[in-house]
């Protein structure tokens, strides 16, 4: 098969650009033809002054784009094409182009943009679904998008834009969303139910499942406000035996979280910031378990395939994805999403009780063996694209 991907890349790197890379490594292992049709965020900079008018423009139609993606398709004659992320460097006129070629497209659902502006369903705090329950005004009224009337207003039109001219519902062919939790969600928000397919992630190449019981309690992730870090070192203080844990990953309340455990005298609490993707894995491979703290729905959490990969158990809070991924009892523990003092009994009990985490970690390991590897999810995909034609 012929297929054409697309991605535009963020400045710091995160789970889609992971995802991305991995299926483009696993559709060419597999003989495909791939080509691919990469932007990136850091091209952002060169907007400044008045040419940020331009690149607000270009977010919500782009007939530059468009010719010149309409040139790629007449040139590599993709069987098919998969969209990972447009915002905000490739425009979504590149959908026009497609239904023009009379290509299907197949879009990855990798976070809430498309009925959210600032992606995340989050705002203050909280869980927040204003836009998809009353009005995109609302993003706009909040600053939602990097606290920006300007910005969150240009998201907000470039959604409604498309969403008037059915974009969403006429030029993309099949969705794929990572999560039974995620497509409910994009369903209630519009997006024409027969035409979303469930399919997560996977990891690959498969880190290895670890020999010991770990050493530590581990988070890996963004240090920001959804990730709900502040949450863990709460528990932290809570906890009535000393429990080690890590803290991999940067982000804007990365000085904000030290200094909050150097003040409530946590010594157990080690930040190690922001390391390589192959260090990280050797860190969940040595952890006893992984805690995920998020408030907000999650689409896929790479780091919780992984940590499954390394037949490491995950304590998460009990919201959306997560606790579609993560079995109660089973290959982790919930907790009640932003109770510090839940999670410090979680973490208690998971420290002390060995065997029974042990147990978990095999249960997660088999999750991922029979979910979550590249062998499993290539056929997956392979039926969405022939789907996808369908479409067309």
């Amino acid at each position: 098969m012929n297929i054409l991907l697309v991605h535009n890349t963020y400045q710091q790197p995160g789970g889609e650009d992971v995802v991305f890379a991995q299926e483009h490594r696993m559709l060419k292992n597999q003989g495909h033809r791939v080509h691919v049709y990469q932007r990136s965020n850091f091209e952002v900079n060169e907007f400044a002054g008045l040419r940020k008018i331009k690149l607000a423009q270009n977010t919500v139609w782009s007939f530059e784009t468009r010719r010149e993606f309409l040139g790629l398709l007449h040139w590599q004659k993709p069987d098919v094409v998969h969209v990972h992320n447009t915002f905000p460097m490739i425009s979504p006129s590149i959908y026009s182009a497609c239904s023009e070629a009379k290509v299907p497209v197949v879009q990855t659902l990798h976070n809430y943009r498309l009925l959210c502006p600032a992606a995340t369903l989050f705002r203050d705090g909280k869980v927040c679904e204003e836009c998809i329950t009353s009005s995109l005004l609302r993003s706009i009224e909040h600053r939602c998008y990097r606290k920006s009337q300007g910005a969150t207003a240009a998201t907000a039109f470039m959604l409604a834009f498309h969403r008037r001219r059915g974009t969403w519902t006429r030029d993309v062919s099949c969705y794929i969303a990572l999560t039974n939790f995620s497509k409910d969600k994009f369903i209630e928000g519009g997006l024409p139910p027969e035409r979303i397919f469930v399919k997560p992630n996977f990891v690959d190449p498969d880190p290895g499942a670890r020999t010991g019981d770990g050493d530590y309690a581990l988070f890996v992730g963004r240090l920001s406000p959804e990730k709900r870090v502040s949450t863990v070192l709460k528990a932290w203080k809570y906890l009535r035996i000393p429990v080690p844990i890590r803290v991999i990953g940067g982000g804007p309340d990365q000085l904000d979280l030290e200094r909050q455990a150097a003040r409530d005298n946590l010594p157990n609490v080690r930040f190690l910031g922001q390391v390589p993707r192959g260090e990280t894995l050797a860190a969940i491979n040595k952890a006893r378990f992984l805690v995920f703290s998020s408030e907000w729905y999650e689409n896929f959490p790479m780091t919780i395939a992984e940590a499954f990969a390394c037949r490491t158990p995950v304590i998460a809070s009990r919201l959306g994805a997560m606790a579609e991924i993560v079995g109660d009892g089973y290959s982790g523990l919930h907790f009640n999403p932003g109770d510090s003092e839940d999670l410090a009994r979680k973490v208690e009990w998971a420290w002390t009780h060995p065997a029974e985490m042990r147990a978990m970690g095999e249960n997660a390991r088999k999750e991922y063996e029979s979910k979550y590897t590249a062998a499993n999810n290539y056929p997956r995909l392979m039926e969405i694209y022939e789907r996808a034609k369908t479409f067309v």
